[in-house]
């Protein structure tokens, strides 16, 4: 078996890997503007810079929810479209961290429920993924989580219009990471998308899915 091939690994290594790799310290550029997440790619990361001096930061949390199926899943929502943000748009179970969540993780578990419906007992906390920061001026810390099999999900309609799996050796395959560009006020920016039939995973989705390959697959 390749070391690192997302298609041969098993369900089992993903996990071990998951836990040696990811911790639960929180960084402080999910609160500091100061402190500003790095992307990897230079446009993004002047973009977070200048938003950061412009707006208040919007701290949120997302659970990145791994069935530990014989061959591991990733559940993931469709927004609903009368949202007034990312309506419509492939996203993982979470939002804004309120003021009574004790922590990051409590908000992506409070969130996974309120949205989908998928309880707590189901779900095993791994650790925190890289900061995230968008152009809305979100700062998204993904938990990572293994949750077993055998759970009920339900729907929150007001929230989310459909929740659905996709195999994880699919998200972690970088020839299905695309690379798009746009412009934010003269500069250009990259961004990935990862179609999986006719589901259109881009965005901060598709991003942290990418820095989970790059913390799971790469040394």
């Amino acid at each position: 078996m390749a070391e690192n091939d997302p298609a041969t690994i098993s369900s089992a290594e993903f996990f071990d890997r998951a836990h040696a790799r990811l911790n639960f310290d929180i960084p402080a550029g999910l609160t500091d503007p100061n402190q500003i997440p790095e992307s990897g790619d230079r446009g993004t990361d002047r973009m977070l810079e200048i938003l950061s001096r412009e707006q208040p930061i919007r701290p949120a949390a997302v659970l990145i929810p791994v069935i530990d199926r014989p061959q591991p899943t990733v559940l993931l929502t469709q927004r609903s479209a009368h949202l007034n943000e990312h309506a419509g748009q492939i996203s993982f179970p979470g939002g804004k961290i309120d003021k009574a969540d004790a922590s990051p993780l409590d908000a992506a578990l409070r969130e996974a429920c309120e949205e989908v419906g998928l309880a707590r007992e189901f779900i095993d906390p791994i650790g925190y993924l890289d900061l995230y920061g968008t152009s809305f001026g979100f700062r998204i810390l993904p938990t990572v989580a293994r949750v077993k099999p055998g759970f009920t999900l339900r729907i929150s309609a007001s929230e989310v219009d459909d929740a659905f799996e996709v195999p994880l050796a699919f998200l972690m395959n970088p020839a299905n990471h695309q690379l798009h560009s746009k412009e934010f006020r003269g500069m250009e920016r990259f961004f990935y998308a990862m179609p999986y039939g006719e589901r259109y995973i881009w965005g901060a989705t598709a991003g942290i899915l990418r820095v989970l390959y790059e913390r799971i697959f790469t040394p």
